[in-house]
């Protein structure tokens, strides 16, 4: 499918044949039992190698597998909380939160307002305060507490 007459050829040993016309590489592929694979067509004259293309595809969906496998997903965990949470409750949510910073994944800390709650809306602000205060060295802030109806939002990040 190689539309030009002249190519830079490169044989399987890496060795470059220079340029040399199409007909002339073809029965050099011909052959060594290889194919004649346009490796970058936007050259002038084209390069031009000599290979196994169904191993070539092969090794280089091998390595687009490897690169999925060491990407990491970044998820966003949430932690609900109340305004008036009791030491206990809140040192179980902080021991999770430090376990979910420790696998590498963001925390979204909700605080829920219910009824008269919403009156004092400094206890949610002092909550979080206290959170930020008691995770800086696990986390940092992504994005501030700001309060979004009902509920306050504060969302962290692994260091």
């Amino acid at each position: 499918m190689i539309d030009e007459p002249q190519v830079v050829v490169i044989d399987d040993t890496g060795l470059n044949h220079g340029p040399t016309p199409i007909e002339q590489a073809m029965d050099m592929a011909d052959e060594a039992g290889l194919d004649l694979v346009e490796v970058s067509p936007n050259e002038k004259p084209p390069v031009c190698k000599l290979l196994d293309y169904g191993k070539f595809k092969y090794q280089s969906q091998k390595k687009a597998n490897e690169a999925r496998k060491k990407q990491k997903t970044v998820d966003v965990k949430e932690i609900k909380m109340r305004p008036n949470i009791d030491t206990h409750d809140y040192d179980v949510k902080m021991r999770n939160m430090r376990r979910f910073f420790d696998g590498g994944d963001k925390v979204k800390v909700s605080l829920r307002f219910r009824g008269r709650e919403m009156a004092h809306k400094e206890l949610g602000f002092q909550l979080l305060n206290r959170v930020k205060e008691d995770i800086v060295e696990y986390a940092k802030v992504e994005s501030e507490a700001k309060l979004e109806g009902r509920q306050m939002i504060m969302i962290l990040a692994p260091k």
